[in-house]
C-alpha cells in the first residue's frame, strides 16, 4: 500500500479527479461510478479525461492495469465519431503503459468500426503509432467500404511500407468483385444458420458409390484450406480439409451425390435420417461464408479480425482452388472465378448444431479436382 500511495503522489500534474478515483479504486467494488464519470466527461467534450484515467491506474498499479474502466474509455472514444476522439483512442493504445501486436489489431478493429478514414489521419502521421496498426487500420477502413485510396496520408504511407508487411500480399487499397458485400467491418458479421444459405439445394439421404478417385491432400494444402477457421480449430472446434482427383471429368450435377461418396468423417451418417443437403454458390457467397466464419470467429477464439481474416480467407480460397502458396493475388482471383462452388451441411453427430458450422465445396475448372471443408465449433 505505501508503494501505492507513492506512485500516486509521484502524479505529478492530473486532474485532481484523475488522482482521486486512482486513489480509491482498490476500495471499490464496482467501477461503475468510475465509467459514469468518464462519461459525464466525455458529454462536456473532455474526451482527454478517459485516456488520463487509465494512463494514471496504469502508473499506479502496473502493466497489467488493463481492465473493465480501460475497455469502456477506449469503447466510448472508438464508437464517438470525430478527429479529436481518434486522437484520444490512439494515444491510449499507443502509450508505452498499454501497447502491443494484439492490442494494435484489437484496436484497429473498433476504430473502424466507429471513425471514418478522415477522422484517423493521426494514425497515419503520428510517429508513436505502430506499422502493424496502421496496416490492420487500412484494411479494416477498406472492408468497411470507405474510400482509404483517396485519403492522401494513407495512399502515401501504403507506397511505402505496404509490401514490407504481412498483410501485403493482400491489396491494400481495392477489393476484389468475389468480396461483393460492402460493410464488412467489426461487429456487423455473424455466421448465419448454414441452412438458411443451403435453402433450395439438392438433399441427398443416399451413399451410392462413386467414380474412380484418389484423395491427394497434403499438409500443405491442409494448412492452408483450415486457415479461415483456424480459431475454431485451436479451442474447441475441429476441421475437415480434403482433396481429391477424380480419374475423369465429373459433371457439376453430379458433385452433391459425390460428397457422401468421398468417406468424409464429417458426412460419415449421411442417410435417411441425417440427409446432406448442396447447394450451387456463386464465389462471392463461398468468400462471404469464410469470411463470416473468420472475422468474428467461433466460441472462444475471438475471431481473426477484418484484416487478418481477409488474408485467411484467401488462403483457404488458395488451399481450396489449388493454387501454389507463392502465387500472387490476382492469380488466385482469377482461380476462384473459375472455380465451382458448393456450400453444404448434413445432421450428422460430426456437426455441432449450435451457432459455428461451415461446408464448403471447390470443384476446378477441369472438373476432376474437388476440395473439401468442412468446420464446426462448440460453446
Amino acid at each position: 500500500m505505501r508503494d501505492f500511495i507513492a506512485s500516486i503522489n509521484e502524479m505529478g500534474s492530473v486532474d485532481d479527479e484523475v488522482r482521486d478515483i486512482v486513489a480509491t479504486l482498490p476500495e471499490l467494488a464496482s467501477v461503475e461510478g468510475v465509467c459514469a464519470a468518464v462519461d459525464a466527461r466525455m458529454a462536456r467534450g473532455d474526451f482527454a479525461f478517459g485516456v488520463d484515467l487509465c494512463l494514471a491506474i496504469a502508473q499506479a498499479h502496473g502493466p497489467d492495469a488493463r481492465g473493465s474502466v480501460f475497455d469502456h474509455v477506449f469503447g466510448r472514444l472508438a464508437r464517438t465519431s470525430g478527429t479529436e476522439t481518434a486522437v484520444q483512442a490512439l494515444r491510449l493504445v499507443c502509450s508505452k503503459e498499454f501497447r502491443s501486436v494484439a492490442l494494435d489489431r484489437w484496436a484497429a478493429r473498433w476504430l473502424a468500426s466507429g471513425h471514418p478514414a478522415e477522422d484517423m489521419v493521426s494514425a497515419f502521421t503520428d510517429d508513436a503509432v505502430s506499422d502493424e496498426l496502421r496496416a490492420c487500420l487500412v484494411q479494416e477502413l477498406l472492408l468497411k467500404g470507405d474510400a482509404v485510396a483517396e485519403t492522401r496520408v494513407v495512399a502515401e504511407w501504403v507506397s511505402r511500407r505496404w509490401d514490407t508487411h504481412a498483410l501485403g500480399w493482400l491489396p491494400p487499397l481495392r477489393l476484389s468483385d468475389v468480396e461483393a458485400r460492402r460493410d464488412l467491418g467489426f461487429g456487423r458479421i455473424s455466421l448465419p444458420p448454414l441452412g438458411s444459405m443451403l435453402e433450395g439445394g439438392t438433399e441427398i439421404a443416399s451413399r451410392a458409390p462413386g467414380p474412380s478417385v484418389e484423395e491427394v491432400t497434403t499438409p500443405a494444402v491442409h494448412r492452408a484450406i483450415v486457415a479461415a477457421v483456424s480459431g475454431w480449430v485451436d479451442r474447441a472446434g475441429r476441421a475437415e480439409a480434403r482433396v481429391f482427383r477424380f480419374a475423369d471429368p465429373v459433371k457439376v450435377e453430379a458433385v452433391p451425390s459425390l460428397l457422401p461418396a468421398l468417406d468424409l468423417v464429417s458426412l460419415a451418417d449421411v442417410g435417411p435420417a441425417a440427409p446432406l443437403v448442396v447447394k450451387a454458390w456463386p464465389p462471392a457467397l463461398a468468400w462471404w461464408a469464410l469470411y463470416a466464419a473468420a472475422m468474428p470467429g467461433g466460441a472462444y477464439d475471438g475471431g481473426l479480425g477484418g484484416a487478418y481474416g481477409r488474408l485467411a480467407v484467401w488462403r483457404s480460397l488458395a488451399g481450396l482452388c489449388g493454387v501454389a502458396d507463392d502465387a500472387p493475388f490476382d492469380e488466385v482471383d482469377a482461380a476462384v472465378r473459375k472455380a465451382g462452388w458448393y456450400g453444404f451441411h448434413a445432421d450428422t453427430n460430426w456437426f455441432e448444431w449450435i451457432a459455428w458450422d461451415l461446408g464448403v465445396a471447390a470443384l476446378s475448372p477441369d472438373r476432376r479436382r474437388l476440395a473439401i471443408l468442412a468446420a464446426t465449433d462448440t460453446d
